[in-house]
């Protein structure tokens, strides 16, 4: 089976975020080799997925393994998916996935360039607990709560520099989400190409900063458009490896766009 690496939300190489795709022809093997595959693979997610039989409401069926477990979505994996199905010529314009979170949708335009639809993650405030605070080691502005198929905290921060210079204690993280803390703030200087910036921390998923995270861009996509009443932004991601995301708030759907390279493109020899 083909294995490919791809950086995902970045049009150069060891930049974005890695994801392992891995594309089937039949059904999904057992949970179990999926998992060990996605742990040998040992980046933050790897994606499988296999055609479904035409007339559906789909066009392939997606899943998502962290080192650790399975997620209910993801976004720069399904980035580096809709990338490889084109690049293979296995698909084109529009690909409709199925997921755990619901059908999912990926447009390949002709730069290159992908463009995801996914759902807008509601946003609940709740109290900062004085623990997190301590874990990051910065002043918390507000907490949000994210949709159940999401699962983080959205923390506001001061500032971009702020951001940038976290140093959390992940061991102290861990357990205080159910998925992961997005820490965000406003960008410094919008004439740099974004609007906002924010770092992702996911310990309990064996996952201490996954470098740019899609679908956490379903959630920072409605709080800063609360805050700056616009729709469309750019938002940049990451510590020391950063991509871009465009993100275009459209009510209860989300688009994020962004680009993708292959990196690694190779043989898996360990069979199901």
């Amino acid at each position: 089976m083909r294995l490919r690496i791809i950086d995902a939300f970045t049009d150069r190489p060891f930049h974005g975020n890695p994801a392992g795709v891995l594309l089937l022809d039949g059904p999904f093997p057992p949970d179990a080799w999926l998992q060990q595959v996605a742990a040998e693979v040992n980046l933050s997610e790897t994606a499988f997925a296999h055609p479904l039989p035409p007339g559906g409401d789909a066009d392939w069926a997606l899943r998502w393994f962290t080192p650790a477990a399975e997620v209910d979505m993801c976004g720069h994996a399904t980035l580096a998916t809709a990338h490889a199905l084109a690049t293979a010529g296995l698909a084109e314009g529009l690909i409709r996935f199925t997921a755990r979170c619901g059908i999912l949708t990926a447009e390949v335009a002709e730069d290159g360039t992908v463009t995801m639809d996914f759902p807008t993650s509601s946003l609940t405030p709740v109290d900062a607990e004085p623990e997190i605070a301590r874990a990051l080691g910065a002043e918390i502005k507000s907490v949000h709560d994210t949709s159940a198929h999401i699962g983080d905290l959205v923390v506001e921060l001061a500032d971009e520099r702020t951001v940038r210079e976290l140093a959390p204690d992940f061991a102290a993280l861990r357990g205080h989400s159910r998925r992961g803390v997005i820490v965000t703030a406003p960008a410094e200087d919008p004439s740099r190409g974004y609007d906002f910036v924010s770092r992702g921390f996911f310990p309990a998923l064996g996952i201490d900063e996954d470098p740019v995270t899609g679908s956490a861009h379903t959630a920072l996509a409605p709080f800063w458009a609360a805050r700056t009443g616009r729709t469309e932004m750019t938002g940049l991601q990451g510590g020391a490896r950063r991509g871009l995301v465009r993100v275009r708030l459209k009510g209860e759907r989300t688009l994020l766009t962004g680009h993708a390279v292959t990196v690694i493109d190779g043989e898996l020899h360990a069979s199901p």
